[in-house]
């Protein structure tokens, strides 16, 4: 067994860790939001464990602090604040696999910011993983398109998901870039540097003081978002942009399986049918050379 894991690629490895995490994450923030806890309230939480956890490991590593591209990680921390605002609205607002499916549209967006500003060759695989990854997008959320069935997911809190998706994009192509010059630790500290403030003031002061079971989903958030911003910084400097966040696509399955088992959300057939040919997308993206 440790040998067949040993032999899987590292930057695969990575990405699986972070997936898990991400998975995680996603099913405490639906969880704690269902305690009244409001959505900047969440963020706050996150960030401010990811700040601890991030500053100590740098501490740790004896690196500066503020790296060298202060700018460039300053933008990192900026779009994946807001991504993460979006990310975290859809999550509350939709079914777990169904905000999940949406959210992982990002390597469609990676795959295209990859090949506009790092000079990432688009293959054909990843041409065939766009169409099928619209095409699934289409079925999910527009299913009287192709079939007599009505539309149930709301469109505020599609759009929210399809930004979130967007903007975590944005910010692996600038992570990609970062990781020639930067430490892992660094780039993962800009993000609560400027999400912590930025949802304090976004948060109007207007937050809940939680009980213990919220708190400790509070804590939780922003421990497994932490496993998965690492996990996915270490792929991101061991495979190419738009491969790696392919690889990520196992988090789909996990979040329908965590959906099932802790909120009983069974997804729809349209989410099935939309989300098989954007997972199918996805593994011809990663699978293609082989």
């Amino acid at each position: 067994m440790l040998q067949q894991i040993q032999n899987i690629p590292l930057g695969l490895r990575f990405m699986l860790l972070s997936s898990l995490g991400f998975a995680l994450m996603g099913a405490s923030v639906k969880a704690v939001s269902q305690y009244g806890i409001p959505l900047m309230e969440i963020v706050i939480a996150r960030a401010l464990v990811s700040l601890i956890i991030s500053y100590v490991d740098v501490k740790r590593k004896g690196i500066a602090i503020w790296g060298h591209n202060k700018l460039l990680l300053s933008a990192r921390g900026v779009v994946g604040a807001a991504a993460l605002i979006c990310v975290y609205y859809s999550v509350t607002t939709l079914p777990l696999a169904e905000a999940t499916v949406l959210q992982y549209l990002h390597p469609v967006f990676t795959a295209l910011l990859a090949f506009m500003l790092l000079g990432e060759r688009v293959q054909v695989s990843t041409m065939i993983c766009i169409f099928l990854s619209i095409t699934g997008l289409v079925v999910m959320v527009k299913p009287d398109l192709f079939f007599a069935a009505e539309v149930e997911l709301p469109l505020f809190s599609v759009i929210a998901a399809l930004l979130g998706a967007f903007g975590s994009a944005v910010a692996y192509v600038i992570v990609r870039r970062l990781s020639q010059t930067e430490d892992s630790s660094v780039i993962i500290l800009y993000f609560p540097l400027i999400a912590l403030p930025a949802a304090l003031i976004l948060s109007g002061g207007e937050l809940v003081m939680p009980d213990g079971y919220a708190l400790l989903l509070l804590i939780l958030v922003g421990i497994f978002t932490q496993i998965g911003q690492v996990g996915l910084t270490k792929a991101m400097q061991h495979e190419a942009a738009s491969k790696a966040t392919a690889f990520s696509y196992i988090q789909v399955i996990l979040s329908m399986l965590l959906g099932w088992f802790a909120f009983n959300e069974l997804p729809s057939l349209w989410t099935l049918l939309g989300g098989g040919l954007i997972v199918i997308g996805a593994l011809i993206n990663v699978l293609w050379k082989r």
